[in-house]
């Protein structure tokens, strides 16, 4: 096993085993410690969710896994738009985005059940096949067909677990610093830093995260950059990421959709490696490398990320 995965790994062990104590705790729920803490997260949630600044209605359907909680936006006679957010930060995550995304789309931002957000996870710890389950779910739920995704990080490997599926109802797909997708982690040591804030959350380790990961963390709303960190400090961590490996050659060459993959040119989780891999092996990609931004490329340089995605998915 290579460097970087036994580092991974071992970073991994000691959070999963810094959390096994709280399962004792009376407050049942796989995200969060206490009822308290969850109320007060779910507050700066939905304060972060205004910054989206267009009209928009929130609903909850039931899943074979828990609750889901979809963000609805956009004009319903639009072509139908999935978001898949990054890990831990949310449906809330796109208020930068969001505008241009729904201009012409109808929007469907669905939060992780394995996370902190709104949705509600009743089951164990997912596998893949049980993550694909879900959102076939959902979109059966909504009758989406022939939809686009748009994802981020985390979400962008899960999209592309759904992409690789044989029978999907999948257009276009936007890949944005896909975690874990084409490559392992490209600067394991520098992304130490939002490991370590999930074993030891302080709002000094939180700084230096947003550091690592972004280029403009002057950028980041405050009222979004305090629903972050307490994501990070309430949320219960979980042996997910384990099963988040680089998807195999064959795999890849299945996907037969349109693709667009962007990462910035800081990106701590992405390289050129990761892009010559996805021309290499997905039959319809293009790639770009997003000037002066890092990992969270679509707060950064979000207008130049907007466009792209905007012209991509016309």
């Amino acid at each position: 096993m290579s460097t970087p995965k036994i580092f991974i790994r071992t970073i991994l062990f000691l959070l999963l085993a810094s959390c096994a104590s709280s399962k004792k705790a009376k407050f049942e729920d796989y995200v969060f410690k206490t009822k308290s803490e969850k109320q007060t997260y779910l507050s700066s949630y939905d304060k972060a969710l205004k910054l989206w600044d267009i009209p928009y209605s929130e609903e909850n359907i039931k899943t074979s896994f828990g609750t889901a909680h979809i963000v609805i936006a956009g004009p319903k006679n639009g072509k139908d738009l999935v978001l898949l957010h990054g890990m831990d930060a949310s449906s809330t995550m796109w208020y930068p985005n969001i505008k241009a995304l729904a201009k012409n789309h109808h929007i469907y931002a669905i939060d992780f059940l394995m996370e902190p957000n709104k949705s509600t996870l009743t089951a164990k710890s997912l596998s893949s096949d049980e993550i694909v389950l879900l959102y076939n779910e959902i979109f059966t739920h909504y009758k989406l067909k022939k939809f686009d995704i748009v994802a981020a990080s985390r979400g962008g490997w899960i999209a592309t677990l759904l992409a690789v599926q044989k029978d999907n109802s999948i257009d276009k797909l936007v890949l944005l610093s896909p975690a874990q997708t084409f490559k392992f982690i490209d600067k394991v040591r520098k992304t130490s830093s939002a490991l370590m804030l999930k074993l030891f959350p302080s709002e000094k380790k939180f700084g230096k995260t947003l550091k690592t990961f972004s280029t403009h963390p002057e950028k980041i709303s405050p009222i979004y950059k305090k629903q972050f960190y307490l994501a990070n400090k309430y949320a219960k961590s979980n042996s997910s990421m384990l099963k988040m490996t680089p998807f195999s050659d064959k795999e890849l060459e299945s996907v037969k959709n349109p693709v667009l993959v962007l990462i910035g040119d800081h990106d701590v989780i992405n390289s050129e490696e990761s892009l010559e891999r996805a021309q290499k092996y997905l039959p319809n990609c293009k790639t770009k490398i997003i000037k002066d931004a890092g990992h969270f490329l679509s707060i950064d340089q979000s207008k130049i990320v907007n466009d792209a995605m905007v012209n991509f998915l016309e």
